[in-house]
């Protein structure tokens, strides 16, 4: 690790997470984790929103289904990715092998680069990718214009994804914060040019969106890059480091694969309410795929302090420090149900007025209003399950929350909507109120498996063989 620099930011930067207070710890993994947030997703998201508002019904709902589809595919499997990095980087750190963490820095790296190719050539079959969702064909001449590109220019967020991942997990989570503070006003400036034409650039509609969220991740990846190399940070790579190590690449892929399946089986969710949401009507679909683009400002907010209960609990059992590692958790549930509950809450009461600043049809404000009601139990649910299963993945235990996850959605959620939708008269909300079932199955399930402890025990073991493999 590089040496410190005098002043409160090197402070922030050089915190050790194993020792001290650990409410203090999480003030400073989350605090920077949420400014980011709030800069880079939920200040792009509502800035995008109203872009994409000005374009009209039909191309906000084709921008927003592919989002929340086949481009959710990427996200999570960059997600998969970037959680198996916070973890292994976390563990690496807590156990004072800062060579270990540099060395799978840069395999994490080479493994995003492989895996921006193969997305990149997905673009390709980007029309049949856009009438899979099972959107309305008059969404398809803006879907699928919009879809090519984002695929085509993935490996921006997949490197800028696993950028964040690496810092997090090693405890600096400022860097990345001032990284995006330039980002997101250079990515709504260039969106905001290429959509409608300004400063020079040809008006491009939906394709504009695409090159605008392009050009701001392509921004952070150069500079996180150049950071990593240079020393500045807390973990510093070598060129030496990026020559391909099929042992540690497998063994990233192996802990990566089972959160991106699990986050793949909620975009599968997603789908196939989007396709049972269509038995309704297109004002329908319009309103659950605008309430499922509003409602991701909730978790964008709270998932920060689960992000920082992941490292604070990876590095205390990389550390060997398993009750610090519970209080972490116990800790993170308080803090981050309070913030999510209290959010979820202004959601609930203010969902009319955002809807209908979004849609001018009555009917998709109707709509939208009663799915972010449901949506509003869903995420008092999810201010104990996320803490829960971000900290569970911090530990290595990656298959269990994978299962839990998959099981309440897949087995529960999925067949009590078709249950809903072509069994019962309860139109919509019989739809809404089962994806709500299926959250508090998951949810029991994750807090009751977090309660036997073998996720302690589990975590550890994964440390301890990633330590002697990589020595």
């Amino acid at each position: 690790m590089s040496g410190g620099r005098p002043g409160g930011l090197a402070r922030w930067r050089e915190h050790d997470h194993t020792r001290g207070s650990l409410l203090a710890s999480l003030a400073v993994l989350a605090l920077p984790l949420l400014a980011t947030n709030l800069t880079g997703a939920v200040l792009y998201q509502v800035v995008d929103l109203v872009f994409l508002s000005r374009l009209g019904d039909a191309p906000m709902a084709a921008v927003i289904i592919a989002n929340q589809t086949i481009w959710q595919v990427v996200m999570m499997i960059g997600l998969g990715g970037s959680f198996a990095t916070q973890a292994l980087v976390a563990g690496a750190v807590g156990a004072g092998d800062a060579r270990r963490a540099e060395r799978t820095a840069a395999q994490v790296l080479v493994v995003g680069a492989a895996l921006a190719a193969v997305v990149a050539t997905a673009s390709l079959f980007a029309e049949p990718l856009f009438r899979a969702t099972g959107a309305e064909p008059s969404f398809a001449p803006y879907g699928v214009p919009y879809l090519r590109l984002q695929l085509l220019l993935a490996g921006g967020l997949i490197g800028a994804m696993l950028f964040r991942a690496i810092l997090t997990g090693a405890g600096d989570t400022t860097t990345p914060l001032f990284i995006t503070i330039v980002q997101t006003p250079l990515a709504l400036l260039v969106e905001w040019a290429a959509i409608f034409g300004h400063l020079g650039l040809p008006a491009l509609g939906v394709r504009g969106v695409a090159l605008g969220m392009a050009a701001g991740q392509v921004f952070a990846l150069s500079v996180g890059l150049r950071v990593l190399f240079s020393g500045r940070v807390r973990l510093r790579l070598r060129v030496g480091d990026l020559r391909p190590d099929p042992r540690l690449a497998r063994r990233i892929v192996r802990l990566a694969w089972p959160p991106a399946v699990q986050m793949m089986g909620l975009v599968v969710t997603t789908f196939v309410y989007l396709r049972l949401a269509r038995e309704f009507g297109a004002a329908v679909q319009a309103a659950y795929s605008i309430g499922l683009r509003v409602g991701m400002v909730v978790p964008l907010v709270s998932f920060p302090l689960a992000s920082a209960c992941a490292t604070a609990v990876g590095q205390a059992l990389g550390a060997g420090q398993v009750r610090r590692a519970w209080r972490a958790v116990g800790a993170g549930i308080l803090i981050h149900g309070g913030v999510l509950w209290t959010a979820a809450l202004a959601l609930v009461v203010l969902r009319v007025p955002i809807l209908s600043a979004l849609s001018g049809d009555p009917a998709v404000v109707r709509y939208g209003a009663e799915y972010l009601l449901f949506l509003g139990g869903n995420f008092v649910l999810m201010g104990v399950q996320l803490v829960v299963m971000r900290s569970l993945q911090g530990a290595g235990d990656f298959l269990v929350p994978m299962a839990i996850s998959l099981g309440g959605a897949l087995l529960v959620s999925v067949p009590l909507g078709y249950l809903a939708v072509f069994a019962t008269d309860l139109g919509p909300r019989g739809l809404w109120g089962a994806s709500l079932v299926g959250g508090a199955v998951a949810t029991v399930a994750m807090v009751s498996w977090l309660a036997t402890g073998r996720w302690t025990r589990r975590g550890l073991g994964v440390r301890v063989e990633a330590g002697a493999s990589a020595g």
